[in-house]
């Protein structure tokens, strides 16, 4: 049973940052749900009939005595803190007291409720927060907010408020962002009695994604939880050592977004506004997506609540995070431990579905042109996946046997993300024994040359001499080529990546089995094998579980022969 409704000491109320501001359709939902998830709810079902500016509010949660229900819409009335100090250790999602007294000012506002040993009862409110009228009600334990006539007294600000359209669909997002930190919850909106969304419960955010992104499966996700403890030199006193990371990706290779909109941090059960975790999560995923991709991904901190400071935003949506640094530097490692090629991130379910089609195609076809070169003993390095490179597939594929069935890589962008990594980490320049003479050269070609690190100086009228090279292009014949390609602009790492593409293995180029082999073995070592730096996929899985259904190793023998 929740703490009684009490009104909060002068003291306290005066160091509340700002009150609740009712301005909103999705205002109003956001701040009934979440009364509702501090009660304890496992089920919500919010119901809409904006066009008679009506909203309603039901739970499962603890509910409320009537001695509650009389003080809940009072001004700074509140279970959740009781005096000053506990504005620095917030466990709830609301604690300021103001949001139903807020509502009765702006809306009619009438609540049913009942605990579990107790009666239910119906109260209605004033616009002071006074109960009205007060009325024994049937009601199965939990509560039902009414708000009628929303802004009926603010004509000003109906006539401000945006389209209908764009009002829902500001509580749909508003719900999706809630389910996102409450997986455990059911969420059902209604509009005028006709289902807007409807999203069921899971264990993490991993079940409750593709149910809100209708084109991402289960298994294009991976799910990752990490405890870590905060250096004690930045802690606060009393602190918790302990926080949680919790990360739901979009493994790059199978979904991404045209806007970074699914870039999304929430901290103790609330969607956030944190542009440094934001711009985190976006460099760890940098080189694995198409241009102008952005990542799938749902970060979600649990920390301790003196480590937060809510008292900044209405909304509750601007916080200040102590240790901030520290935050993202642990944020950046379980995002590369994610996209490493690990058993634990491999699911063959994602896999079988995306050959599906392959095979059903390849049905109608004669022959696969596979040329076979042997075998050979793979070395199995504890965490990642074992390997044994097969064959070649038109010098181009490498055919490795995996222990579920058979992977296809294509052998330049592999060997491109395996360049391209190590040039990350070890960008050199060596000098030319001769420099490279460049031509009718733009200004703005030197200067990215100049940009990247390279020595070059004017040698004559529209002439230039380059003196120094990255290394890994330095034996090559075609460097006077690879110069100008690098001079046609972007940052470092496009230079990194347009040096590795052309040091990578050429398709068409033949491998012998131990090439191959060497090549498989670097390439699962990256730290985001799935794609290459353009954002293309390395591997297609054709998992033994495909292949059996194929071959259709699941009939009977006697049967398929008519016996």
């Amino acid at each position: 049973m929740s703490p009684p409704i009490k009104l909060l000491p002068s003291n306290v109320i005066n160091l509340i940052a700002a009150g609740e501001v009712i301005d909103s359709v999705a205002a109003v939902v956001r701040e009934l749900v979440e009364n509702a998830l501090d009660a304890g709810a496992t089920r919500l079902v919010i119901s809409l009939l904006l066009e008679n500016w009506r909203i309603q509010v039901a739970d499962n949660g603890s509910g409320m005595g009537l001695e509650d229900l009389r003080n809940c819409a009072k001004p700074h009335s509140t279970s959740k803190i009781n005096q000053l100090s506990d504005l620095w250790k917030i466990n709830s999602l609301g604690f300021r007291g103001e949001a139903l007294h807020s509502l009765v000012q702006v809306a009619q506002l009438e609540i049913a409720s009942r605990q579990s040993d107790g009666v239910g009862w119906c109260v209605g409110y004033q616009s002071s927060g006074e109960s009205f009228r007060e009325e024994p009600t049937a009601i199965a334990v939990g509560t039902i907010v009414k708000v009628a006539d929303l802004f009926g007294k603010m004509p000003v600000r109906r006539q401000g408020l945006p389209s209908l359209s764009t009002q829902l669909k500001a509580v749909q997002n508003l719900i999706e962002n809630m389910s996102l930190c409450h997986p455990q919850v059911t969420w059902q909106v209604w509009h005028n009695n006709r289902s807007l969304l409807n999203i069921s419960p899971g264990k993490t955010a991993q079940y409750i994604i593709p149910q809100l992104l209708k084109r991402v499966h289960h298994h294009d996700l991976c799910f990752l939880s990490q405890t870590v403890n905060i250096p004690q030199d930045l802690l606060l006193s009393s602190s918790s050592k302990e926080g949680l990371i919790e990360v739901t990706l979009g493994l790059p290779d199978r979904c991404h977004r045209h806007r970074p909109d699914w870039v999304k941090v929430g901290v103790n059960g609330r969607i956030v506004r944190s542009p440094r975790l934001e711009q985190t999560i976006l460099t760890s995923f940098s080189r694995t997506l198409p241009k102008d991709r952005f990542p799938v991904c749902f970060l979600h901190l649990t920390v301790s609540p003196n480590q937060i400071d809510w008292n900044r935003h209405p909304a509750k949506t601007e916080i200040y995070l102590h240790c901030l640094d520290f935050w993202q530097e642990q944020v950046a490692k379980i995002i590369e431990q994610g996209l490493r090629l690990s058993p634990q991130n491999f699911t063959t379910a994602t896999q079988n579905q995306r050959v599906g089609k392959l095979l059903k195609v390849s049905e109608e076809k004669t022959t696969y042109n596979v040329y076979s070169q042997g075998k050979n003993n793979a070395n199995t390095e504890i965490g990642l996946i074992a390997l044994k490179a097969l064959a070649q597939v038109r010098n181009t594929y490498i055919v490795a046997e995996h222990s579920s069935g058979l992977w296809l890589i294509e052998q330049h962008i592999a060997h491109e993300r395996v360049l391209y990594e190590k040039l990350l980490d070890d960008w050199q320049l060596v000098n030319l024994d001769r420099p490279i003479i460049l031509a009718q050269l733009s200004e703005n070609q030197v200067e990215q040359l100049q940009r990247i690190g390279l020595e070059i100086e004017i040698f004559g009228e529209y002439i230039w001499a380059v003196r120094t090279i990255p290394k890994m292009l330095a034996t090559r014949d075609d460097c006077q080529d690879a110069l100008v390609e690098l001079s046609l602009g972007g940052d470092l790492q496009t230079a990194q990546v347009a040096t590795a593409c052309r040091s990578a293995i050429r398709n068409g180029t033949p491998l012998n089995l131990s090439e191959m082999q060497e090549l498989l073995d670097s390439w699962k070592n990256t730290r985001n094998p799935a794609t290459c730096p353009h954002g293309r996929p390395i591997y297609l899985a054709l998992e033994e579980s495909s292949l059996a259904r194929f071959f259709r190793r699941n009939w009977v023998i006697g049967k398929s022969h008519g016996i």
